[in-house]
């Protein structure tokens, strides 16, 4: 099934060339006569890693002004592997429309692309973004995390990456996770998994403690279902959210990038003054993890490539969800890096090839069904992750 053997994530990966697929097309979703390259089984994710951060020990906020995208990232303890292969041409030069300001200051609007669809595209993928964070118990061998995710259908189904998602089969390990929205991201909601691809898990069940994780992008997509509110407000009838694309892009389309970057914050400023970052770009170029069908999507660099944008989304001017970031380089200015996003299309066809039936059935039946219905499998999945800790 695999053409290659995957490692594991831990933020955003993009792509370097081992082997060639040449595909050629012929829909008007194809890319016209252009190579459909292999993933090769090297890369990384987009996780951003907090250490010994736990929800009841968070230090004293101390905000300040992050990064913006032609600043050098600082070192951090956990670094992301490198990429497979960069994109095939030069690196983005996107405007970015938000960093994180001082926690006082409210953020102002500067979204600007040239381009009315995307703009309105931006509007609505940003409504849909969420912020994921876990919390791990300090001193353990699973750290907590903040990454990303995006909400896909209005009752409440949120899309992230599988090395995020697999926090959620932790609870009986004293994990617990959140889910955030607005600027900065503050506490919001609950959730639970209603899907997990166990390729992934067993392939890679070391992830929770690799601090290097590598890998391609295959099967790493999880899928959440909002189920109570995280503060006094009651849940809102209909969530804002952002469709899943029925097709693959092409090479050259352009696309809004939505993520809550947070590599360049300290434990405290992701607690209290994480933001999100939407960068207006392009598909660079496309992979494959089979033969003939557009798997990855390269979109160069950009401010959306470091840590914490893993789950992050891909949208393009008809305003539907056409990628789920998941590997990134993170080191250099990141309008020179490389980040990649596994397609929507993988992501419907992966489902279904794993599950039997469309993931337009799951996300069509109430999510107290889809939470029973995946309950099931927990104990089994917890079991493959929780052999590998200590």
């Amino acid at each position: 099934m695999n053409m290659l053997s995957l490692k594991s994530y831990f933020g955003v990966v993009a792509v370097l060339v081992i082997g060639v697929g040449v595909v050629i097309m012929a829909n008007e979703f194809s890319v016209p006569p252009a190579t459909t390259q292999t993933i090769p089984s090297n890369a990384s994710s987009t996780v951003s890693v907090v250490p010994s951060i736990s929800a009841s020990d968070m230090p004293v906020p101390q905000p300040e002004l992050i990064a913006t995208s032609t600043v050098e990232a600082p070192s951090k303890p956990i670094v992301l592997p490198k990429i497979l292969k960069t994109a095939s041409t030069s690196p983005s030069t996107s405007s970015t429309v938000q960093i994180a300001p001082p926690a006082t200051v409210t953020p102002p609007s500067t979204t600007s692309s040239g381009s009315v669809s995307l703009d309105a595209t931006a509007s609505l993928l940003r409504g849909a973004l969420v912020n994921i964070m876990c919390y791990a118990p300090a001193g353990g061998s699973v750290h907590s995390i903040s990454g990303s995710g995006v909400v896909i259908d209005s009752k409440g189904i949120i899309l992230t990456n599988a090395h995020i998602g697999q926090y959620f089969l932790l609870a009986d390990r004293n994990v617990s996770c959140t889910i955030r929205t607005g600027s900065p991201a503050t506490d919001a909601y609950k959730a639970s998994l209603i899907y997990i691809s166990p390729l992934w898990i067993k392939a890679n069940a070391t992830v929770l403690t690799q601090a290097t994780p590598i890998g391609t992008g295959e099967y790493d997509f999880a899928l959440l279902a909002i189920t109570k509110s995280a503060t006094e407000n009651a849940l809102p009838t209909l969530f804002s959210s952002i469709p899943l694309a029925l097709q693959p892009p092409a090479s050259g389309t352009p696309v809004v990038i939505a993520s809550y970057g947070a590599q360049f914050l300290d434990a405290s400023q992701i607690q209290s003054g994480l933001y999100p970052t939407i960068v207006f770009g392009s598909i660079k170029d496309i992979f494959t993890f089979a033969v003939n069908t557009i798997d990855v999507l390269a979109l160069g660099g950009s401010a959306a490539a470091q840590e914490g944008s893993s789950g992050g989304g891909v949208a393009d001017a008809s305003g539907n969800l056409v990628g789920t970031i998941t590997t990134s380089t993170i080191e250099g200015a990141t309008a020179t890096r490389s980040l990649a996003a596994i397609s929507a299309s993988y992501i419907r066809g992966e489902f279904a090839s794993e599950m039997g039936s469309p993931l337009d059935f799951l996300l069509g039946e109430p999510t107290s069904f889809s939470i029973a219905d995946f309950a099931s499998q927990i104990p089994s999945l917890e079991a493959i992750l929780t052999a590998q800790l200590h």
